[in-house]
């Protein structure tokens, strides 16, 4: 799917239901305003507000986007990344402070990571057929797989107050992995400033929620069953006042003389993931730093997602396919935060 603004490529898939979120009830209840951005959709709902009309709040949220979207998107060629990404010089590139908030958070998230994490993973995401070309016309040799691999990590730039520097001249550096959870956060941020907070914000699949719906119930989020033949729910939670985000790769995926190749790519290996974790759910204050967290733990594997999650006391949900079936872990952090309804 494309929109005419621009596009993130999506890093994962929508992973809750939305039937279930934006309840299919006849019953007329929040203020709900959903809109097209970055290849996908938002919505938006919450308590009716005397502090801003819908139509006025919904101009808002839209000129929002379309700014992130001209800072951020690698389908822009004039945004602010892009030409980053076009800047082939060892001098420092002027950045706004947004760009360079996000930026600075991936570089946090994939320290943390121990690099699994990689916003400059790009160049490996497209030969692998998962950027703007799709499928390639042949798998990529191991040689071009270590070539790339030399020219790609988070040691390659450096960030300063007000600019970042390449220390590759070739870098390209994708956001997608944290940007829609940012344009998420960015949302429910307009929404606070007016005294709203009681709201579901969700861009394509990445969600943050505050305080209750209308009903006084909490808000009840679907996470979806991770299987790419059917559409069905794993399980249905509530979360407070968090994010959540979920990344699974039992969608975005093709086959080669028998071969899966999954779009979550390793940086370690330069190549798709292969192990059984299909989903990771995480849930957090800031919807952008769950969107690259659940990205990261899905890559690593469970084993180490387990590790990480338990270091940092992370709230998440894996999910694993055993020969018997789907095998769930929740970590201390998410059994205390999160309700799960029966």
């Amino acid at each position: 799917m494309k929109f005419i603004l621009s596009r993130f490529k999506p890093a994962m898939l929508c992973a809750v239901f939305l039937c279930v979120l934006f309840a299919c009830s006849k019953q007329a209840s929040e203020v709900h305003l959903t809109g097209p951005t970055m290849g996908t959709v938002y919505n938006v709902k919450y308590a009716p507000s005397a502090a801003v009309t819908a139509k006025e709040l919904k101009l808002q949220l839209d000129a929002e986007l379309v700014a992130i979207n001209q800072l951020m998107s690698t389908y822009i060629p004039d945004s602010e990344l892009s030409r980053f990404n076009k800047w082939q010089s060892s001098e420092p590139f002027l950045l706004s402070s947004e760009t360079l908030f996000v930026m600075k958070e991936a570089k946090r998230l994939g320290e943390m990571s121990d690099g699994v994490l990689d916003v400059t993973v790009g160049p490996l995401v497209n030969v692998w057929g998962f950027g703007p070309q799709n499928k390639p016309e042949k798998i990529p040799t191991p040689e071009l797989i270590a070539d790339i691999k030399s020219k790609i990590g988070l040691d390659k730039f450096s960030l300063q107050s007000s600019s970042a520097t390449k220390l590759q001249p070739y870098l390209y550096v994708d956001l997608s992995t944290i940007a829609k959870g940012y344009g998420v956060d960015r949302l429910a941020d307009i929404l606070i400033s007016y005294d709203i907070h009681n709201f579901l914000v969700e861009v394509g699949g990445e969600m943050r929620v505050s305080g209750k719906k209308l009903s006084g119930k909490p808000w009840a989020i679907a996470i979806e069953k991770p299987e790419s033949y059917s559409r069905s729910i794993q399980k249905i939670i509530s979360v407070g006042n968090n994010a959540v985000a979920t990344s699974g790769d039992y969608r975005n995926y093709y086959e080669e003389d028998g071969v899966r190749y999954s779009h979550l790519i390793n940086p370690e290996t330069g190549y798709p993931i292969k192990h059984n974790l299909v989903s990771v759910t995480v849930i957090h204050p800031s919807s952008m730093t769950a969107d690259g967290l659940a990205t990261a733990l899905n890559v690593m594997g469970k084993e180490k997602a387990i590790e990480l999650s338990e270091k940092h006391d992370l709230a998440v949900l894996l999910i694993s396919k055993e020969k018997e079936g789907f095998n769930e872990y929740t970590s201390p952090k998410f059994e205390k935060i999160v309700t799960i309804h029966e």
